[in-house]
């Protein structure tokens, strides 16, 4: 059983709209995270259970859960949407683990909420195992991110241009409390829903914050360093709109999210960002961007305004050094690289080598402690001249060794998992969230996970998961 604690659902009714989830047809389980179960002091076997399996497929809700669709708004590709909220998303409640950590408890793809607009609520199966697999690989490297509890299938079909299976991930979060939730309130001109907004989040995330100003500060902070983690392995998130941006610093909202296979600063996998606005080397600067609306909505609460104004410019501006210092600490350690070597000049030259020979970004600095990132070039000449400076510098081979994946879940090898599930074969799936959920560990089975896709397997473009 769950034993839940649901502070969210105790905040003012405008901050959610009270509603369950909607039966489904056959659930069954797909898959289960039993190490997170372990961290929330959740019982595996009863997650496996009937019963399990009916509250994680949104056919009971438990004793002391008290679902509800959280309320927000959200810059969307820099157009603002002053309503949105989870159309398809119920948050069951919130449950203390052991060690006194708080989580929420989701299911994604649950039905129909007063948020859904035009929607039908729902997930098919291949985002749910999208997610399950990136946001697992994200936390095995150490990435601020939210998790995959399970996948259940629904028994369904889920009507997108063709009929696809259903499915509903339960998604586990410090909280699903984003940008967008602030801005919520901000444009309607509730200050008294602001104001009781930013005490939760203070005293959920950030005790040590004194007042909105201080909030700001330590959201900017969490997200320099998140976003610094998010480059250094290649990650392009895809949809950075204020409403995918979580206040805790997690990495939330996993649509058409990618990992670049050949380097380029401006590649792009997301099939709606046309323009390139979440382009891998943009994200820093979207982050700022997404700040400046937050201390956009904190200000009013603030004091006097010119003031606030000043303060909250410097908090935002706070983020560029903050995020270049974590950037150096991300590059120099997939160097190898500490104190004082010329972290930046290194990782830029090197990063400028592989964007002109496209070579592939894993490939690269995983093979540097072994000496084969000298093959990931067609013309290893300009990595010679580099290697030998950076050789003087006497990289740590360990440090790399840890920084540095061996696998990632390349794009392609996401769509096999997706194709199969589809036609009810989860192997590939399985043998993919086993590989990279160990993702600094040589085996010979995982061999193929870590080879670049061919020509013919490249995936150029991602895809919502609505």
């Amino acid at each position: 059983m769950i034993h839940f604690d649901n502070s969210y659902a105790r905040l003012p009714d405008g901050f959610f709209a009270r509603v369950g989830p909607t039966p489904v047809t056959a659930p069954s389980l797909l898959a289960l995270n039993e190490a997170l179960a372990s961290r929330l002091g959740l019982e595996a076997d009863w997650l496996r259970s009937p019963e399990g399996i009916a509250m994680l497929a949104g056919n009971a809700v438990p004793d002391g859960a008290e679902p509800i669709a959280q309320a927000y708004a959200g810059h969307q590709f820099g157009g603002f949407v002053p309503q949105l909220g989870d159309g398809r998303a119920v948050l069951l409640g919130e449950v203390v683990a052991p060690d006194g950590a708080r989580f929420d408890i989701q299911l994604k793809g649950s039905g129909k909420t007063p948020f859904s607009r035009r929607g039908d609520g729902r997930a098919w199966l291949g985002p749910v195992l999208r997610e399950y697999v990136v946001s697992e690989f994200m936390h095995a490297m150490g990435v601020p991110t939210t998790r995959a509890l399970a996948a259940v299938a629904t028994g369904e079909t889920v009507w997108r241009e063709d009929g696809l299976p259903g499915a509903v991930l339960t998604r586990v979060a410090a909280s699903h409390i984003r940008v967008g939730t602030f801005q919520f309130f901000a444009v309607r001109g509730n200050e008294a829903a602001l104001a009781a907004l930013t005490d939760h989040v203070i005293a959920r995330h950030y005790p040590q914050a004194n007042g909105p100003l201080s909030l700001l500060d330590h959201v900017v902070v969490r997200q320099a360093e998140t976003i610094a983690h998010w480059m250094a392995l290649g990650f392009i998130h895809g949809v950075m709109n204020t409403d995918n941006m979580a206040v805790s610093g997690e990495t939330i909202d996993y649509g058409p999210c990618a990992f670049m296979d050949s380097y380029h600063p401006d590649t792009v996998f997301s099939s709606i960002d046309r323009a390139g606005r979440y382009a891998w080397a943009q994200q820093p600067q979207v982050a700022v961007w997404n700040l400046a609306q937050l201390a956009t909505c904190l200000i009013p609460l603030m004091g006097d305004r010119d003031a606030a104004i000043d303060a909250a410019t410097r908090s935002v501006h706070a983020f560029a050094p903050v995020y270049q210092a974590a950037w150096l600490r991300r590059f120099g350690e997939k160097l190898g690289l500490t104190g004082a070597a010329p972290v930046q000049d290194l990782a830029e030259r090197l990063l400028i080598a592989m964007a002109r020979q496209r070579a592939d970004f894993t490939r690269v600095f995983a093979g540097l402690a072994g000496g084969s990132a000298r093959a990931e070039f067609a013309d290893p000449a300009e990595f010679d001249v580099w290697a030998a400076d950076w050789q003087a510098h006497r990289p740590d081979p360990a440090l790399m060794r840890h920084a540095n994946p061996l696998r990632i879940p390349r794009n392609h090898r996401i769509e096999e998992a997706i194709a199969a599930g589809v036609s009810g074969d989860l192997t590939p799936f399985r043998h993919l969230f086993a590989a990279v959920t160990h993702p600094r560990e040589a085996r010979a089975e995982w061999d193929d996970l870590a080879l670049a896709p061919e020509p013919g397997q490249v995936v150029q473009q991602t895809f919502c998961g609505t």
